[in-house]
């Protein structure tokens, strides 16, 4: 590696400002550091068909296996279950804010949704959550660009959408908050609101170079995380959340897989070091497998 670094992003507003900042954290840290961003398109951002599962990782990672980029920046929950060989995370930075939030039309009362409202996600997660929350909703699919499923709402085609805080906030936009939902009924994505920071296994010096930005807390969330969700074969058409912490120098994982009604939900915890952080994810998620969770996830093709 030189003294300039090839970074690639996905072309998305959200993905560009979270490289930027990426960007700014690794010049902060190397002064002598030339930082450009290579913006590309991946397979997930073409297909936007219902039902699908889009990888939006592909194009970036493929730039990096082929020596044409040095360091590709993802959304850690995009992150593909399996590890991609030959790549390997070498920082996760400081994780911003996990919860999922609304984003409501003007016509809707603050902290109100009326009986029967509308709301947009493709999200079988927030679908299942936002049901047993209020079983009176309707649940719209909705895939799509924070602009385009802002829109919607805009539009009065829809009451309210179901969206990421820290993508908002990374946006500039946390204005459009209107309510930030409580983890107790809605735990996040695996890693959502952290970022994954990708290089090639054997290009030690990037490596070193990365590594300055890393947070490990949030990198040790981010493992157990992604182990939880890797034994139970975790994607986008999984109902299933989970959220670490640190608390009392120790991780703190929380997970839960549902049905995708919502009606059943089986929630648990495990604490371990942060060190063993792939092992207190797949410890949670042995004992969910051992209540049954098996059963939740097998309508969709487990």
């Amino acid at each position: 590696m030189s003294d300039r670094l090839r970074v690639a992003t996905r072309r998305s507003p959200l993905a560009r400002s979270q490289a930027e900042l990426v960007a700014r954290a690794l010049a902060r840290a190397h002064r002598e550091l030339s930082v450009r961003l290579c913006p590309m398109a991946t397979s997930g951002d073409r297909d936007l068909r219902p039902g699908t599962a889009p990888d939006f990782t592909d194009a970036l990672d493929r730039a990096l296996l082929d020596g044409t980029v040095d360091v590709a920046v993802h959304s850690a929950k995009d992150l593909p279950v399996a590890p991609v060989p030959g790549l390997t995370v070498a920082a996760c930075p400081r994780r911003a804010d996990p919860r999922d939030c609304l984003v409501v039309a003007e016509s809707v009362a603050v902290g109100e949704l009326p009986k029967g409202a509308r709301v947009g996600s493709s999200s079988l997660r927030r679908q299942a959550q936002l049901l047993r929350w209020r079983p009176d909703l309707q649940v719209v699919e909705l895939r799509g660009n924070v602009d385009r499923r802002v829109a919607r709402v805009r539009s009065g085609e829809l009451d309210a959408v179901i969206l990421a805080v820290a993508g908002l906030v990374r946006l500039g936009r946390s204005d459009e908050i209107r309510r930030r939902l409580p983890t107790a009924e809605f735990l996040p994505a695996p890693a959502q609101g952290a970022l994954a920071v990708v290089v090639r296994a054997n290009d030690r010096k990037t490596l070193a170079l990365a590594r300055e930005i890393d947070d490990p807390p949030t990198h040790a969330a981010v493992v157990a995380e992604q182990a939880f969700a890797a034994l139970l074969g975790g994607d986008c058409r999984v109902p299933l959340g989970a959220l670490a912490r640190l608390h009392r120098g120790r991780l703190r994982l929380e997970g839960e897989v549902l049905s995708p009604d919502g009606r059943v939900r089986l929630r648990g915890s495990a604490v371990g070091r942060l060190a063993d952080a792939r092992g207190v994810g797949r410890r949670l998620a042995r004992g969910l497998l051992a209540r049954g969770a098996g059963l939740l996830l097998a309508p969709r093709g487990r």
